[in-house]
C-alpha cells in the first residue's frame, strides 16, 4: 500500500516541474470543501466551474485546489490531507496539457487508428494519451472517451512512455458540440471541396483514401448522437485534409452518403460541412 509520505513526495516532485497537483481521498476523488467553504459560502469557485476569490488553506474546491506552491503543499492543512490521501491528481490544463482518457479496449483501438501517437500512461481499465496544449474539457465525446484539460483533474499514474506531441485538431474537434439539427425538406447537395493552397502532407493517395474510409466507418457505425458524430467527423476530416486541396467533391459525396444512411438530410449535411469549415477558418 502506498504511504502518505510517498504520495506527498510524488506530488512535490510533480509540482517542481510546473504541474499543479492535489490529493485524492478514498474513492479517488478530491477532498470535500471544508466547513467554511461548504456550499461555496466562502464565495469562491461556484460549482467549481471558474476560479474564485477563496484562499482557503485546505485542499478545497476540487480541481481548483491544484497548486505548484511547495509552501501550500507542505502546510499543516494539506499535511493532514496527505495522511488520508490514496493518490495524487493533477490539473492538466494548468500544466498546459490535455489528457484523452480511454476507458476500454475499444476506445484504445479507436485512438490508435484516429489520433497521432503521443505519451501514453496505462490506467486500471485503459490508457491516458497526453498531449502538449490545453483545451476545453468534455466528458463522453464518444463511447469510452473523455477529455481532461482545463477545469478538470486526472489521476497521476506515472510518467508514461513515448514522446509527448502537440495537441492535434482531431482532439480539439471532439470537444466541439454540433449545432442544432435542421431538417427541412431534402434538396440537392451544394457543398464543395475547399480550394486548398497549403502544403500537401499526404505521402501517397492511399493516405487520403484511408482517412475518408475511416470517416465513413465512424459515421455508419455510430449508434447514438448521429448529428454530433457527423459534425465532428466532418470537422476532423477538414482539419486534416481541408487545407491542401486534396479533397474532391467525390470525397465529400461519400461522407454525405454515409451520413444520409444514418437518417441525415442533405440539408443537414450541407450545414454541418459549412459549419465545420467556418470553425476551422476554411
Amino acid at each position: 500500500m502506498t504511504q502518505p509520505t510517498d504520495i506527498r513526495r510524488v506530488a512535490l516532485g510533480l509540482a517542481t516541474t510546473g504541474v499543479p497537483v492535489l490529493p485524492l481521498r478514498e474513492g479517488k476523488v478530491p477532498f470535500r470543501n471544508c466547513r467554511a467553504c461548504a456550499g461555496n459560502a466562502c464565495g469562491g469557485r461556484p460549482n467549481m466551474k471558474t476560479p474564485g476569490p477563496c484562499h482557503c488553506p485546505a485542499p478545497c474546491h476540487g480541481w481548483a485546489a491544484a497548486t505548484t506552491d511547495p509552501g501550500v503543499l507542505t502546510s499543516p492543512a494539506w499535511r493532514d490531507a496527505w495522511q488520508w490521501a490514496v493518490a495524487v491528481a493533477y490539473h492538466p490544463g494548468g500544466a498546459g496539457l490535455t489528457v484523452v482518457d480511454l476507458d476500454d479496449a475499444d476506445a484504445i483501438a479507436w485512438a490508435r487508428t484516429t489520433l497521432p501517437a503521443t505519451r501514453t500512461v496505462a490506467t486500471t481499465r485503459g490508457e491516458h494519451w497526453i498531449y502538449r496544449g490545453a483545451m476545453t474539457s468534455r466528458n463522453t465525446v464518444r463511447p469510452g472517451v473523455d477529455i481532461k484539460s482545463t477545469m478538470s483533474y486526472a489521476r497521476y499514474l506515472g510518467p508514461g512512455t513515448g514522446t509527448m506531441t502537440d495537441l492535434p485538431d482531431a482532439v480539439r474537434a471532439l470537444a466541439v458540440k454540433a449545432p442544432s439539427a435542421v431538417r427541412p425538406a431534402p434538396h440537392s447537395v451544394t457543398a464543395s471541396a475547399p480550394a486548398g493552397g497549403g502544403e500537401c502532407p499526404h505521402r501517397t493517395p492511399a493516405y487520403l483514401e484511408r482517412g475518408i474510409a475511416m470517416a465513413e466507418q465512424r459515421i455508419t457505425e455510430t449508434r447514438s448522437e448521429v448529428h454530433a458524430t457527423v459534425y465532428r467527423t466532418f470537422l476532423a476530416v477538414l482539419s486534416r485534409h481541408g487545407r491542401c486541396g486534396c479533397l474532391t467533391d467525390a470525397h465529400i459525396g461519400r461522407l454525405f452518403t454515409a451520413a444520409q444512411t444514418k437518417g441525415e438530410t442533405p440539408r443537414h449535411c450541407t450545414d454541418a460541412w459549412a459549419n465545420a469549415r467556418a470553425t476551422l477558418g476554411l
